[in-house]
């Protein structure tokens, strides 16, 4: 999975391999059905190689800094040649554009183009116009173009292209989506559409006001959280894949192109610090979106509008990520009922007040009737942040961000006399909850919070205590806790979500690799508590887990050296941006 590279427009990506090849695709947005499939089967599922003829890895890659255009190049017997791979922002259709450059000497370079709709499993008509290959299947339609000088011909179900590229020439592709009922949208410059994406870009990345140590991994994290918002609706998908594995050979392959509410206030959190204010208010607003209606139907994620229904079915044609199947598009989770959600929420929007982002209409309201809500429903089971799929506990994390909820409220009633609300009923609230997770979500004799009440087990979630205020950094309780998660769940220093393969809450087989959001919030509990000097040396040691052009999956196994899971994860960059602002600022980078 770290042989992949990212490039997107702002309502998808796309994932380039170190070969060249563009291997995974969603078109026109982050949720749609693959037009390139190769990621989850093979060459005959959908890709597009560009590359010089019978080479295999590039020699080296990198992004022009502080943008999202990628280069690689390769050096060969022949010469050296840079290929570049960007999509511009569109206007009104998305485009895949693919620059080839000569840097030296002269080298035979080959392009090979295999669509196939519907994730991988319709080959399209394909046709020429206008000095177009065109591609055609139902709604679908691709406009693949080049250079007059670059020939094209059909052969074994693909469009394939052998040119030579010399020293200081440049040859550009272009290929275009466009709903098949449609005229052709209007044709770009790919050379002007290369330069002012990277001055896009870099005005963008100028805005942030983090100038401490590792700026630019925050920077390359803050780009990649960019390029999974989905610019329309400001919604910001978990990761642009799905079913990339948990651990390979296993079963745990979920679709992650949605948007979690689980996410929204470290999200939100990240994005002020940084500068970013027109992107966290876009963010807040889409949370008052899918959040309002009935506060029985608040779900755990929406579509990127805001959609509701996400059902999750199996795509058995193809194999998977290294045969690891199945592949799942849709996420049942969505159905579950998960009671942190609502302390998030409203921690989310009191976050966003505090900040000054502009007051929408109604967000008084909504809260009210999330805490009335809350009143009753805060004593019933859940499913818990994970989304495990088995039976409903009381989660000591959901039971603390109901607390989270209540207290938040009380200290907006505290601030904003104005508001409407008794503040003396959700103060009992909040000290009840308190009451009960200390007396029942607590071990006296190991001296730690338990993953649920009665249990034995631990979570990682359980680290968050001291940052959402529930208890003292200083507290006996938290410390012990910040150890007993670290021995118990750690491996090398990076931390599992809970202990899968010992008990039977997760409902499903085998185990899953360290979470890296985790082992970011291992680093920020460790300095919350006076460690400071761990929880640095941490830090660094997962920032050396970005690939080479800076990007993290969801999870990593320590033991094979691998990353795994959906590519590249949103929680992982927001947890790495947060622990960088927490750890360092400006006076200690000096």
């Amino acid at each position: 999975m770290e042989d992949y590279a990212l490039i997107g427009d702002r309502q998808t990506a796309a994932l380039v391999g170190r070969d060249g090849s563009i291997d995974w695709l969603c078109l026109p947005r982050f949720d749609s059905a693959a037009c390139f499939a190769k990621l989850l089967g093979d060459e005959e599922n959908g890709h597009w190689r560009i590359a010089p003829k019978g080479a295999g890895a590039c020699t080296r890659r990198a992004y022009r800094p502080e943008s999202l255009v990628l280069d690689s190049e390769w050096e060969t017997a022949d010469g050296t040649v840079r290929v570049t791979d960007l999509m511009p922002q569109r206007d009104r259709a998305p485009d895949v554009v693919r620059v080839v450059e000569g840097l030296k000497g002269s080298v035979t370079m080959r392009s090979t183009l295999r669509l196939r709709f519907d994730y991988g499993s319709i080959m399209p008509w394909m046709r020429r116009a206008d000095g177009h290959r065109v591609a055609v299947a139902g709604p679908d339609s691709v406009w693949l173009r080049s250079e007059p000088e670059v020939r094209t011909w059909g052969k074994d179900y693909g469009t394939h292209s052998e040119f030579t590229i010399t020293e200081g020439q440049k040859v550009a592709f272009v290929m275009t989506w466009h709903p098949s009922h449609e005229p052709r949208p209007p044709l770009i410059d790919p050379h002007e559409a290369l330069a002012s994406s990277v001055e896009d870009w870099r005005a963008w990345a100028a805005h942030c006001r983090y100038r401490g140590p590792h700026r630019d991994a925050v920077i390359r994290s803050l780009i990649t959280l960019k390029a999974l918002t989905y610019e329309p609706t400001g919604g910001i998908v978990a990761a642009p894949t799905t079913s990339l594995p948990e651990e390979l050979g296993g079963v745990r392959n979920w679709d992650y192109r949605h948007c979690w509410l689980r996410d929204s206030t470290l999200t939100l959190g990240a994005l002020l610090a940084c500068g970013y204010h027109e992107e966290a208010e876009a963010w807040r607003d889409w949370l008052l979106r899918a959040a309002a209606g009935d506060p029985a139907d608040l779900q755990i994620m929406y579509g990127l509008a805001g959609e509701r229904r996400i059902p999750e079915y199996e795509v058995t044609w193809l194999p998977g990520f290294r045969c690891t199947g199945p592949v799942r598009v849709g996420n049942d989770a969505v159905r579950q009922w998960q009671l942190d959600v609502y302390g998030e929420v409203i921690d989310s929007l009191t976050l966003a007040q505090r900040a000054g982002l502009p007051v929408k209409p109604d967000m008084w309201h909504l809260r009210q009737a999330l805490m009335e809500f809350l009143r009753s429903a805060w004593r019933r089971p859940d499913e818990g942040l994970w989304e495990v799929r088995g039976p409903r506990r009381h989660f000591v994390h959901s039971k603390i961000m109901v607390w989270v909820a209540a207290d938040r409220t009380v200290r907006t009633l505290e601030e904003n006399p104005g508001l409407s609300g008794d503040p003396d009923q959700w103060r009992a609230m909040r000290d009840e909850v308190h009451r009960e997770v200390c007396e029942r979500g607590y071990d006296p004799e190991r001296n730690t919070f338990t993953q649920f009440y009665g249990s034995r087990e631990l979570d990682a979630s359980l680290l968050l205590i001291p940052r959402l205020g529930f208890l003292p950094p200083d507290d006996p309780r938290v410390v012990g806790t910040i150890d007993a998660v670290r021995d118990e769940l750690g491996h090398d220093g990076f931390l599992r979500r809970y202990t899968s393969e010992q008990t039977v809450i997760d409902g499903l087989p085998g185990r899953e690799g360290a979470f890296l959001v985790c082992s970011f919030w291992l680093a920020d509990a460790l300095h919350m508590t006076g460690r400071t000097k761990e929880a640095r040396e941490l830090f660094e040691r997962l920032v050396a887990l970005c690939n080479d052009v800076g990007l993290l999956s969801e999870e990593y196994d320590p033991v094979r050296g691998r990353q795994l899971g959906n590519f590249p994860q949103a929680f992982s960059h927001i947890g790495l941006v947060g622990t960088a602002l927490a750890l360092f600022d400006e006076e200690e980078a000096g």
